[in-house]
């Protein structure tokens, strides 16, 4: 079988799997997220933490739980990683510098699971399942919350409540992440990747030379990490370590894990909306764009000319496992940066000039299509707040989405979610360039080393976690300045989307007309991809054109 069929076999195969449990997840997680029975250990979790399971929040009380419980989570990770020489499993290792402490705890608490460090010399077993993988769960839950927070906002009426932060966390955990993670952690096994608690080993290779390898529970890591879109390898390598990811199938298997729950959320969408059109509109936008980006990327790799030996080749496979090879590179590429995960089976910062710099551009998304686990749709729900506004605006009436009317206070808690993030970016990569001590991590120089810096501001600021793999990002001011954005750019644009539930929330809601928008045709699907493509690319193009662009034009 030639790479070609291989490849096309494999994306059949992949949206064969997600549109299979786009209705059963979907719904199920809808299920979690609306009824009113608690289990038997939620009710225990309730008790133990004093919280009434029955009690609902105001969206500022719901924003005081989320902050206060990341807030926690982080000092216990950074705790955690201070005192692992300390602690059962730490396998020799030391204790974690204060800065890198920060930049690690910072990382995984938001979901973006930046790793500026090699697992496997640098965190003991106890502190990877303990400390990083909890967070690989408890970060994509609260994801989660927010979003189904914020679809409470377009189907209550005349309330100040949108639910109940401590329940939807500990449901979302118990009752959707866990057992899949457990499922597939098996699949994983199975498949070959390892699992258990072996130190480092010295092994004698092929050539006579000696070499340490690490074990380690890696399989239920490897599970979480995909699914919850964290992205947070066990190994330095991530996903192109044979020990997390030995086979095409087991690729082919953490691909689907990083993408089933967030295209799977937009029927938890439609279903909590009584419309289910509302959901296959936007899943119709985020898998347009998936495959548009799919497309680029992969032709790029394939039929490059910036490199004579990669055109003689037959591909760019510089930094690609020859076990996945370009297709398969390509895909993973696409499918991690696009979701708000960082894990790798390739060195992006090997890829083309086209490809690297879209793979940046789908980040500057903001991660929607799909996004990350819970991230991803509440971002481009906020953007069809925007794309409804702009069509208003094209026809002088009152915009309307979802029966809920876009006024003022709506539209400025959308823009202020719209701005955030991308100012984070570029300023602190501006802050980064200017800087000439700082200027010296870069390992290249000219448009690519500037790529390097920009990927990794917009990895950070997006919760993605990804990188060019040229950058010496451990660095004590790379630790504190990424450590800030990923803070900021985690929770401020969570700050705006439940203050847009709780406006959402408390208007009553106006009947269909005439003049009303129809959000779930063809038309609205092709504004919104319009409107997305049109904010990012006014937005970032000035940065783009100094990096991917012109080393492209070069």
């Amino acid at each position: 079988m030639n790479d070609t069929l291989a490849g096309w076999l494999q994306i059949l195969a992949l949206v064969a799997a997600l549109a299979l449990c786009h209705r059963p997840l979907g719904d199920y997680v809808a299920h979690c997220l609306t009824t009113t029975r608690h289990l038997r250990a939620e009710r225990l979790v309730y008790r133990t933490g004093g919280v009434d399971g029955d009690a609902e929040q105001t969206w500022p009380a719901y924003m005081r739980s989320l902050l206060a419980f990341s807030a926690v989570s982080v000092l216990f990770l950074y705790a955690f990683l201070r005192l692992q020489n300390h602690l059962l499993l730490s396998l020799g290792m030391k204790p974690v510098a204060p800065d890198l402490a920060f930049n690690t705890a910072a990382s995984f608490v938001t979901n973006t699971n930046w790793q500026a460090y090699s697992g496997e010399s640098a965190m003991g077993h106890l502190v990877q399942m303990a400390g990083l993988a909890v967070q690989n769960f408890v970060s994509a839950a609260v994801g989660i919350a927010v979003v189904a927070a914020l679809i409470r906002g377009f189907t209550r009426k005349r309330t100040h409540h949108i639910g109940n932060f401590w329940v939807d966390l500990t449901r979302i955990v118990l009752r959707v992440l866990l057992p899949v993670a457990f499922v597939f952690a098996l699949v994983l096994v199975a498949a070959g990747t390892i699992q258990n608690f072996h130190g480092a080993q010295v092994l004698t290779t092929i050539a006579g030379d000696h070499q340490s390898i690490t074990g380690g529970p890696v399989a239920s890591q490897e599970a979480i990490k995909e699914l919850g879109t964290n992205g947070g390898g066990f190994y330095n390598a991530n996903s192109a370590h044979p020990f997390e990811n030995p086979t095409g199938f087991t690729d082919l298997v953490e691909i689907f894990l990083l993408l089933v729950i967030p295209f799977a959320l937009p029927r938890t969408f439609g279903t909590m909306v009584r419309d289910r059109r509302q959901g296959y509109a936007i899943v119709a936008v985020m898998a347009l764009i998936w495959a548009a980006s799919v497309a680029v990327v992969t032709v790029n790799e394939l039929h490059s000319v910036s490199s004579p030996a990669g055109h003689a080749a037959g591909g760019m496979m510089e930094g690609k496992e020859q076990r996945f090879g370009i297709w398969s590179s390509a895909l993973f590429a696409v499918s991690t940066t696009l979701t708000s995960c960082g894990a790798v089976n390739s060195a992006h910062d090997s890829f083309t000039p086209g490809g690297g710099g879209l793979l940046i551009f789908n980040m500057m998304l903001g991660e929607i299509a799909p996004g990350g686990t819970g991230s991803g749709l509440y971002g481009i729900l906020v953007v069809a707040v925007i794309a409804v506004f702009v069509a208003g605006l094209m026809v002088g009436r009152t915009p309307e989405y979802l029966g809920k009317k876009l006024g003022s206070r709506e539209i400025k808690f959308a823009s202020l979610y719209i701005l955030t993030t991308p100012a984070i970016v570029l300023v602190g990569a501006g802050i980064a360039m200017a800087l000439p001590g700082e200027q010296k991590a870069m390992t290249n120089s000219g448009p690519h080393g500037f790529s390097e810096v920009l990927y990794a501001f917009t990895s950070a600021a997006n919760n993605n976690g990804s990188a060019f793999a040229g950058l010496q990002a451990n660095t004590v001011w790379y630790n504190a300045a990424l450590g800030l954005v990923m803070v900021f750019g985690r929770f401020l644009p969570m700050v705006f989307v439940l203050a847009l539930a709780g406006a959402l929330a408390r208007q009553r809601p106006v009947p269909v007309t005439a003049g009303t928008l129809p959000t779930h045709r063809p038309q609205f699907v092709g504004l919104l991809a319009g409107v997305i493509l049109i904010v990012v690319g006014l937005t970032y193009f000035p940065a783009l054109a100094l990096g991917p662009l012109a080393e492209g034009l070069h």
